[in-house]
């Protein structure tokens, strides 16, 4: 199975928990949203480890296994899709997690995260981490 790693899964991956861990080596391919991308590259900045976050990062993305998901028309599409939807229903949930959910509806990767709100989005599947 193809899996889109979520930011709390990435970082869950990177502290060494066995869940994510296995999941991981479970799957076919490794994706990236590039928003992902963006929110681990800004919580970095703000920690007293950037350069070696940042360079820990760069190595995962160098893997085989993994590739980045760039933004591009069908990942706005499906952003907007998704986000009428929350709306109508008055489910919103963070803006970046729209964009990423995008990118899982995109690819058709198990999405793979701790956030619970992403169970109120329609067409994608979920690999629910512990939390």
């Amino acid at each position: 199975m193809r899996i889109l790693l979520d930011t709390n899964a990435y970082s869950s991956l990177m502290r060494g928990d066995d869940q994510t861990a296995a999941i991981v080596r479970n799957a076919s391919e490794i994706l990236m949203s590039a928003v992902v991308i963006g929110e681990l590259l800004f919580g970095f900045r703000h920690g007293s480890r950037y350069q070696r976050n940042a360079t820990d990062l760069q190595g995962f993305l160098a893997s085989a296994y993994v590739s980045l998901v760039p933004v591009g028309q069908a990942t706005a599409d499906h952003y907007s899709v998704i986000a009428a939807a929350l709306r109508s229903n008055g489910t919103p949930i963070p803006t970046n997690d729209v964009w990423i959910a995008a990118h899982a509806i995109e690819t058709g990767a198990g999405l793979v995260s701790a956030d619970r709100h992403f169970d109120v989005v329609e067409g994608i599947t979920r690999l629910r981490l512990a939390t």
